[in-house]
């Protein structure tokens, strides 16, 4: 069987903005790499649930915004239908909701939140609703001068909007009230942690939340009532002995809710958590080297039998193996070329 992902990318070197990619998993193998859409720096991606839509963020000049993509599900050729532009530098992240009517992204030089309404009929991408700006900032002076927001996603209930700000350490929450963000909550976590990136487990009660700065997954509790958040473990991604530059990436987990996977840039790894199914809390597995730089994000695939990493700095997508018994990864293949691969998708299936 074959299947489909996409890669945001940095456009400052080779790269040409967004490329597509198959994942042969008979023969175990990725290839078919080729330019799916031209664009400046599309370094985060998401698809619409039923995968007719593909939306990045993009600078054009001295602007940056969203851009949104109807997608051939037949030939997976990505057409621009519109780009939504604002001065200043480019969101880092974007996520899509389940009914595909609101988009929102995370600006980290403007330490915004941003929310967009997508017309799926008229196949249009309207301008910015709402910008709200965080305050704050954390003990790391030279990375938390202020507030980089680096996240906004949908809570698996589709109620709220959760938005992650490296540089204040906070979880904020808000209502997306006809696309008007409304914060409700916030929590502000450990001072200098900066946070980066969360996943949710499938039970919809536990969010995994990893941390750049000091290279720990934050366990939490989620309470769809009110929306608010509540620390219940830190753990490192890291072994106690690395002493170098390390800065936490991507965070994912399996479907079955049993396995917590974690990026590690400068350990060059992916760590692996399993899970406690009553309280969420994660146990130490493995560490897997992504056998290249600056892994920046993966994906398991849609059968979940493997894993695909991008090493940034060495411009490589590397293929593992998921034992999903252990949770353990296996390297398959490390041969695969994409210029400065930040973002890696698999089609929804």
């Amino acid at each position: 069987m074959k299947y489909t992902g996409y890669i945001g990318t940095y456009t400052k070197g080779d790269s040409k903005g967004i490329y597509s990619f198959t994942l042969d998993t008979d023969e175990k193998k990725l290839g078919e790499v080729s330019v799916a859409a031209a664009i400046g720096s599309p370094t985060y991606l998401n698809l619409s649930k039923d995968n007719r839509f593909v939306y990045a963020v993009a600078n054009e000049g001295e602007a940056g915004g969203v851009v949104a993509y109807s997608r051939n599900t037949e030939t997976g050729e990505l057409k621009e239908l519109n780009r939504q532009l604002l001065q200043g530098a480019s969101p880092c992240h974007v996520s899509v909701n389940d009914e595909n009517q609101f988009v929102v992204a995370a600006n980290y030089h403007n330490g915004t939140i941003g929310s967009y309404e997508m017309n799926a009929d008229s196949e249009t991408l309207y301008p910015a609703l709402s910008i709200k700006k965080h305050v704050g900032d954390g003990p790391n002076k030279e990375r938390q001068d202020g507030p980089h927001a680096h996240y906004a996603g949908f809570t698996p209930d589709q109620k709220y909007v959760a938005a992650i700000d490296l540089g204040t350490d906070k979880l904020y929450t808000y209502e997306l009230n006809k696309g008007e963000l409304n914060e409700i909550h916030s929590l502000h976590l450990t001072a200098g942690t900066g946070p980066r990136h969360m996943t949710f487990h499938p039970n919809g009660k536990i969010a995994y939340l990893m941390t750049e700065l000091s290279n720990e997954v934050v366990v939490l509790a989620y309470n769809k009532e009110d929306g608010s958040f509540k620390e219940l473990q830190y753990i490192s991604t890291i072994p106690d002995d690395f002493t170098e530059n390390n800065q936490g990436s991507a965070i994912h987990i399996s479907s079955d809710g049993r396995f917590v996977y974690a990026a590690n840039r400068g350990h060059d790894s992916i760590a692996v958590f399993s899970t406690n199914s009553d309280t969420g809390e994660l146990t130490f597995v493995d560490r897997t080297s992504t056998e290249g730089n600056w892994p920046r994000d993966f994906a398991l695939d849609p059968t979940e039998k493997f894993l695909i990493a991008s090493n940034q700095e060495s411009s490589s997508l590397i293929l593992f193996e998921r034992n999903p018994e252990t949770g353990t990864l296996t390297l398959l293949q490390s041969d695969v070329t994409v210029p400065d691969p930040v973002c890696v998708k698999f089609l929804n299936q």
